[in-house]
């Protein structure tokens, strides 16, 4: 047997043993106790599939850390890398480049409103410490709010505008940082019954922290425009315009963190264009907007925000700011996206295959307390009791239950992305029909395990 990268299944499997000794010898893993860690070695990808060193291969329902949106591997991409390497590796950032500046024109061609200038930094963190940066001087404030049940880079600032346990290590409270509770009806704060009674009340409560906290004191609001990390939870209709309104009424800069929800994960270019009209004065990116193939992300930056550094210096920047070999992966990526129409076929498979299949499961299977999503993002909150709505795993932490199924739908050849009590249904936007039907049969042949431990 051989593998899409051209090796045996036995050289894959030794170059997989001899990275796994070197990885437990030398690599420090982030977000792990590193004793406990068996990292899985992955020694060959294509499309929305991946090789472990064992030579089995899996469904990528994960996308990774959802970001591989064009999938593992797409050829336009890979030449695009290989032909900027030919040409010009690396060059400051000071310095003019036609990948760099053609990536920022397809990028402000995408974004809603006049987002028309962009910024270019290595990730999602980066993105965010920088939005942040450009919102307190633009407004000479310094309190930034953002929502429980939320996750923005681990970074200082953006760990403590995160709203998860994560924030909590590097949260010495005082980095400026408020945080807020977000819509989310299925374990609402505001004693809500309705999607629009559970609008109606967190904009309540936003405005009230808004008030209490002092409007004149608050730089910025920081949101996902859908949650994903945290359980991607769809904004109910008017919550993001609700946003919008009280940022213009104080002064507030309203920055869209689309880290994972942008570049066609939730059906559209930008999740934010599910809430028609609202344009927010900064947008974040990164993960879709070259698949990672080379890592990149940055800031779209709105005219008045752009105008007050005119004639002022920004004090910011970053040695590879617009990498050449990076924004030529997302010059590939944004075009084939577009020319393929990736973007209409999250969409599509959302309406037609995932979100239908996904709530048939939750009809046959007691473990699923809701299903949440659009495009190819979506949760399944597993529960004990449909009834409590308790999770199947703590706030923070995982279980037996939730372990045995990750290892179950592993061996049946389905990678998931897993956080507390949830699975999380993010496979590439270019998923075919077949492949969204080939992973919903292995869930619902796993879910058969979490039913067990329901009551």
């Amino acid at each position: 047997m051989t593998l899409p990268n051209g090796l045996t299944q036995e050289a894959a499997g030794q170059a997989a043993a001899r990275a796994y000794e070197l990885d437990r010898r030398h690599v420090f893993h982030s977000w792990s106790a590193q004793k406990a860690l068996t990292p899985m070695v992955i020694t060959a990808a294509q499309g929305c599939y991946v090789w472990d060193g064992a030579g089995h291969r899996l469904l990528d329902f994960s996308s990774q850390l959802v970001n591989t949106n064009i999938g593992h591997q797409h050829p336009k991409v890979i030449a695009a890398i290989q032909e900027q390497a030919a040409k010009l590796c690396t060059v400051a950032p000071q310095h003019a480049n036609d990948a760099r500046s053609e990536a920022a024109r397809l990028i402000a061609e995408r974004t809603p409103g006049e987002l028309n200038r962009v910024f270019f930094t290595n990730g999602g963190a980066e993105a965010v410490e920088h939005a942040v940066r450009m919102a307190r001087l633009h407004t000479g404030r310094y309190k930034v709010l953002s929502r429980y049940r939320s996750y923005h880079g681990g970074t200082e600032t953006a760990v403590n505008l995160t709203g998860d346990p994560r924030r909590w290590p590097s949260d010495h409270g005082n980095a400026g940082t408020v945080h807020f509770f977000g819509p989310f009806l299925y374990r609402s704060q505001f004693h809500a019954s309705t999607e629009a009674e559970e609008c109606e009340r967190a904009l309540a409560h936003l405005e009230q922290t808004i008030l209490f906290e002092g409007p004149q004191t608050i730089a910025a609001i920081v949101l996902e425009s859908i949650p994903g990390t945290a359980g991607i939870m769809v904004p109910p209709p008017g919550y993001l315009a609700g946003v919008r309104e009280l940022c213009d009424r104080h002064g507030i800069v309203f920055i869209a963190d689309e880290v994972m929800a942008g570049f066609g994960r939730t059906g559209k270019w930008f999740a934010i264009e599910h809430a028609p009209g609202v344009v927010p004065d900064l947008i974040t990116f990164a993960k879709g907007v070259n698949s990672g193939y080379v890592p990149l992300g940055g800031v779209a930056i709105s005219p008045d925000i752009a105008a007050t550094f005119d004639d002022r210096p920004y004090p910011g920047g970053l040695t590879y700011s617009g990498h050449p070999l990076a924004t030529a992966a997302a010059v590939a990526t944004i075009t084939a996206m577009a020319e393929e129409r990736i973007v209409e076929n999250a969409a599509e498979i959302g309406a037609r295959v995932l979100g239908p299949g996904l709530h048939e499961l939750a009809r046959r299977h007691p473990s699923i307390g809701e299903v949440r999503g659009t495009g190819v993002f979506w949760a399944l909150e597993l529960v004990r009791d449909r009834a409590t709505r308790e999770p199947l795993a703590p706030y923070g932490g995982t279980s037996p239950a939730m372990t045995e199924v990750v290892a179950a739908a592993k061996e049946a050849g389905l990678l998931l992305f897993v956080n507390f009590n949830r699975l999380h249904v993010v496979p590439p936007c270019v998923i075919g029909e077949s492949e969204a039907k080939e992973g919903l049969a292995i869930l619902d042949q796993v879910l058969s395990l979490a039913d067990k431990h329901t009551v």
